[in-house]
């Protein structure tokens, strides 16, 4: 009779190598406060990662409308938390994200909700950048996209160089942003503009 084979789900496996991660630093993993840490950890990790397994066309779902409208659209100031790929420590900041429509908009919560997709995997800041801006290229086939991301980098404050309130400013300008001067200055100068409404 064949033995039958237990899958060991993700999330007991990490937290098995969290419990031994906590040892191998010298820690007591069975002590009161840190019994339950491991699983913890492995919970938010899964959460924190969570990106890796949204659907890009499932978000936008029925959100792409048919608008006579050719002017700048702009999302100012997203909040996002990601994940340095290279530490595993936090970078987090605002994201700024512009289109210039093609007779197409998108729902804007859909834009937020792009930049989680992005922000919720093991990221570098460039990479993250570059991945919003493509995704809305391909989705909307827009005449423009700008998106620019400011971060604090908790792998460059708490270790390294520990250099405190350094933000990391990233960009990405497609399509008439990068053509454009005159298009591109105008999205800067609006971000420039921190009034909120």
């Amino acid at each position: 009779m064949p033995t039958k084979t237990v899958e060991t789900k993700p999330q007991d496996r990490i937290a098995t190598m969290v419990h031994e991660m906590i040892a191998l630093l010298g820690e007591d993993p069975e002590r009161q406060g840190l019994r339950s840490t491991p699983r913890r950890v492995a919970k938010s990790l899964q959460e924190l990662t969570a990106g890796y397994d949204a659907d890009l066309d499932r978000i936008i779902n029925d959100a792409l409308f048919d608008v006579e409208y050719n002017e700048m659209v702009l999302v100012k100031d997203i909040t996002f938390y990601s994940l340095c790929e290279h530490h595993l420590l936090p970078f987090f900041g605002k994201a700024h994200v512009a289109y210039i429509p093609d007779r197409q908009v998108v729902g804007l919560s859909k834009i937020p909700k792009i930049v989680q997709v992005f922000a919720r995997r093991l990221q570098v800041q460039e990479k993250m950048t570059s991945q919003i801006a493509q995704t809305l290229q391909e989705k909307l086939s827009p005449l423009g996209v700008a998106v620019v991301l400011e971060a604090r980098h908790l792998c460059m404050e708490m270790r390294g160089a520990q250099s405190q309130n350094s933000p990391t400013v990233t960009s990405a300008m497609l399509g008439a942003f990068h053509r454009d001067a005159r298009t591109r200055e105008e999205f800067l100068g609006l971000l420039r503009s921190r009034t909120n409404p």
